[in-house]
């Protein structure tokens, strides 16, 4: 039996989500507590973002919640890979308004960590997710 070979990796400032090198990226800047091992992220979805009329489209506020789990893991580790991602939408994002995004590290075994985000809008939940993440600097 082979051994199973993990992905290299390498940050390059053009991630869709995150990179501030990616002219068509979100721009999105997280913070991460270490301490509480959580991220957070303010920002507006520009209207070339949606989905239907005025509303932000679900990939989107998909990819960010994602990005919000994987952030939180990265208050206790370096490098991340997403393999599972389970997302409710609980109601409409505005394009244009203003967003609030969260992480939460909420478990951490050798293999696989687990994560919770949501997105909140003048603090009521719009969206929230589940996540499981693969540690590659393990």
């Amino acid at each position: 039996m082979s051994e199973i070979k993990r992905p290299e990796v390498e940050a390059d400032g053009h991630c869709f989500v995150c990179g501030q090198s990616n002219e068509t990226g979100l721009k999105a800047e997280f913070t991460i507590d270490r301490q509480r091992q959580s991220s957070h992220c303010r920002l507006r979805i520009a209207e070339s973002f949606q989905g239907w009329s005025g509303v932000a489209h679900g990939g989107i506020l998909s990819s960010l919640l994602d990005e919000a789990c994987v952030y939180a893991c990265l208050a206790a580790g370096e490098q991340f890979v997403t393999a599972e991602l389970t997302v409710k939408f609980r109601k409409p994002v505005a394009v244009d308004s203003e967003i609030v995004v969260t992480g939460q590290l909420v478990d951490r075994r050798r293999r696989v960590w687990q994560a919770t985000s949501k997105i909140e809008v003048d603090g009521v939940v719009h969206a929230e997710a589940t996540a499981k993440i693969f540690p590659l600097d393990r």
